[in-house]
Order: structure tokens, then C-alpha cells, then sequence
């Protein structure tokens, strides 16, 4: 009895095979250059997905506080000093670049004057709103990029180790496991990292493209709303 569960032993010991690092160090320097490629991917993919998804909620977390104050009832011009040295943020920015186009523009009660400081108003903050949305989209599309090409970066290892294991047939005379297992399991890697990569990306690079169209219509919301607001302004003075 004892000695069936030795053999048992040694057997899980000898099926247990090579670990990462060694199917790494056997691979040869093609199948090796492909693994670091995929493996800086990786690494890569999760940096701009970690970036990316804090920066995200700390501006939603801005926009919140802001649009509380602004909807607060306080005068404008109180808010727009308060932000206009440090707007730190695109909807604080956009306000800040909005106010001071409706501060530099003369009052006056003519009609088609305040209908256009409405309208270059509205494209200032469009032009604002753009710049800081494409910022923060920057390296967004590399997600996208490994997401696509991982797989098949992966695929062209897997087709590498399985060429090496025919070759190793061919050269020993031998088509037993032990010849052809440690190109299959180069190979097998190889695809394995080609995944490791390209899931975590694809997933991260839907979800941030829908969070930052989200916040983009929040910001042409403000936009919209604030020119209400400078229009309700300019009738008020027409009126007084």
C-alpha cells in the first residue's frame, strides 16, 4: 500500500511538467521575442486601463461637486472667480473659458448681437469640451489594438512551437510525447499569453469607450444648459 502511494506520488510529480518560467527559458528566441511582446502588452493594457479608469472617476466625481455648486443659486461671477485661476477639471474648464467670452463681450440690448455671443459661446465650450474628451482618449485605442492583434501574435507562437515539434520528429526519428510535448507546450503558452492579453483589453476598452461617450454628453448637457442660462440672462437685461 505504501508503496502504490510513492509511485502515485512520483507520477503527480513527473505529470506536474514544466512551470511558466521554464517553458519560457526551453522556447527559442522567436517563441521567446513573441512571449515579451505579449507580456508588455499585458502590462501595458493594464497601465492605461488603470489610468484611465481613476481619471475617469475622479472627473466624474469633480462634475458632481461642481454642478451642485453651480445649481446652487450662487452668482455666476462669484463661481467663475472661485474657478477661473485653477479649473481643474473639463466641465470647470469649460464654464471658466465660457465666462470669460460673456465677461469680454460688451452688454448691449441688441438682439441679433446677444443671439450671436450665445452662439460663440456655446462653440467655445464645444471646442473646449472636444480638446479635453480627445485627452482623454488618448492611448485608448492601443486596447483596442491588443485586443485584436494579441490572438493572433499569440496564434503565430502556437504555429512556431508546433513547426519546432514537427521538426524535432523529423530530426530524431521519434514521435513519442517526451519529443513533442515541449514544442506543443510552447505553443500552448504562447496562445495562452495571446489571451491573457487581449480579453482583460477588449473588455476594459468597451467599457471606458462607453464611460467616456457617457461623459462627453454630460459635458454637451452642461454646455446646452449653461447657454440657457446666458440666454435667460441677456433677456432679463433686455427687459430691465
Amino acid at each position: 500500500m505504501e508503496q502504490a502511494a510513492i509511485t502515485a506520488v512520483g507520477l503527480a510529480g513527473k505529470v506536474a511538467g514544466p512551470s511558466f518560467l521554464e517553458l519560457f527559458m526551453l522556447a527559442d528566441l522567436f517563441t521567446k521575442a513573441i512571449m515579451l511582446l505579449l507580456l508588455l502588452a499585458s502590462v501595458w493594457s493594464w497601465a492605461v486601463i488603470i489610468d484611465k479608469s481613476f481619471r475617469l472617476m475622479r472627473l466624474v466625481r469633480k462634475a458632481n461637486a461642481f454642478e451642485r455648486q453651480f445649481w446652487s443659486g450662487a452668482p455666476l461671477d462669484e463661481l467663475h472667480r472661485k474657478l477661473a485661476k485653477r479649473p481643474d477639471h473639463p466641465m470647470a474648464l469649460m464654464f471658466a473659458t465660457a465666462m470669460e467670452e460673456w465677461r469680454e463681450a460688451p452688454k448691449t440690448t441688441d438682439v441679433s448681437f446677444n443671439r450671436g455671443l450665445v452662439g460663440r459661446i456655446g462653440r467655445v465650450m464645444d471646442l473646449t469640451r472636444d480638446r479635453e474628451v480627445e485627452s482623454l482618449e488618448t492611448n485608448l485605442s492601443w486596447l483596442g489594438t491588443i485586443a485584436s492583434t494579441a490572438p493572433f501574435v499569440g496564434l503565430l507562437g502556437t504555429v512556431w512551437g508546433i513547426m519546432n515539434s514537427f521538426q524535432a520528429i523529423a530530426a530524431t526519428k521519434n514521435s513519442t510525447l517526451a519529443v513533442v510535448a515541449p514544442g506543443i507546450a510552447e505553443a500552448l503558452f504562447a496562445t495562452a499569453l495571446g489571451l491573457i492579453a487581449a480579453i482583460p483589453a477588449l473588455i476594459a476598452y468597451n467599457k471606458l469607450s462607453g464611460s467616456i461617450d457617457s461623459y462627453a454628453n454630460r459635458l454637451s448637457s452642461f454646455a446646452d444648459e449653461f447657454a440657457v442660462v446666458l440666454s435667460r440672462e441677456l433677456d432679463q437685461a433686455k427687459v430691465a
